[in-house]
């Protein structure tokens, strides 16, 4: 299997895994069968990839605003928008509920991806001290 491949069924299937969990907790949230959340998650994606990237342009003054976190409001109308196009296979009552739902989408998805190497952050432990030994230039900072 080539790797892009791999990396979006790996992407898909936390996605998935997220919007399940972000499901069970929400009581705004209805889905059916398992295959209706690998569809709603999938679609989600899509529209990640390709709608977020201009409402996050145009949404540039208040996202500078309030210092990015206009963007769970973008996530938000994402998955609400995702519910309304699935209903009744899956949907998502009100904003609010989408909101909170898109909140622990964001963590879970965030958590998985860091736990499974596949996010963008990720956690680096280094024993020992700066590359090339001590001495070698940089700031220091003792605590």
């Amino acid at each position: 299997m080539p790797p892009k491949l791999r990396n979006f069924i790996a992407n898909w299937i936390i996605n998935t895994l997220a919007v399940l969990v972000a499901a069970e907790i929400i009581p705004g949230f209805q889905w059916g069968t398992f295959t209706d959340l690998l569809v709603a998650s999938l679609l989600l994606g899509i529209f990640n990839a390709f709608l977020r990237p201009i409402l996050m342009l145009l949404a540039l003054p208040l996202l500078i605003v309030t210092l990015g976190l206009f963007t769970l409001v973008i996530n938000a109308l994402l998955l609400y928008f995702v519910g309304y196009l699935l209903r009744p296979h899956f949907s998502v009552d009100t904003f609010w509920h989408a909101f909170f739902g898109a909140l622990i989408i964001w963590i879970i998805s965030t958590l998985l991806g860091v736990l499974t190497g596949r996010g963008r952050a990720s956690v680096t432990v280094r024993r020992g001290g700066p590359p090339g030994g001590p001495g070698t230039g940089g700031p220091v900072i003792d605590v």
